[in-house]
């Protein structure tokens, strides 16, 4: 059913428009929210997200940094969760590895907007769902 699990998902990253980024709130409760696909990523491992700085989801990550990516495949009604940690970075570097030109729509100053940070998941397990099976896998 996956024989490839960095082939398949991975695909599916490059293909996706958007995903779902969850977190847990300050009182416990899981949030799912929608992103764009990760600007960049390294396998499956690694994947790259632009957000707000003053965004609910970086303030609840700086205290519990546990996550969860969820991408689907409309087309083939399958999909995959990849289950990790998130990083918040703010540093020059990291911002401008994903900078891309037009994201002053999203944050005014450019590229040295304070509230421009990059979130950097990374995944430890996943669940792939495919033709009504599931499969866990190790990253």
């Amino acid at each position: 059913m996956l024989k490839d699990a960095e082939k398949t998902i991975g695909k599916m990253i490059d293909k996706a428009g958007t995903c779902f980024i969850s977190y847990t709130d300050e009182e416990g409760f899981p949030v799912t929210k929608a992103m764009l696909r990760p600007r960049e990523r390294e396998g499956i491992a690694t994947l790259w997200f632009s957000t707000n700085t003053s965004s609910n989801k970086v303030k609840c990550y700086r205290k519990n940094n546990k996550a969860s990516v969820y991408l689907v495949d409309k087309r083939f009604f399958r999909g995959a969760s990849l289950i990790g940690t998130v990083e918040v970075l703010e540093t020059a570097e990291a911002k401008r590895r994903i900078w891309q030109t037009g994201d002053t729509m999203y944050y005014k100053q450019g590229v040295t907007d304070p509230d421009y940070c990059v979130l950097k998941f990374t995944a430890e397990k996943g669940r792939y769902y495919s033709n009504f099976k599931s499969v866990d896998f190790e990253i």
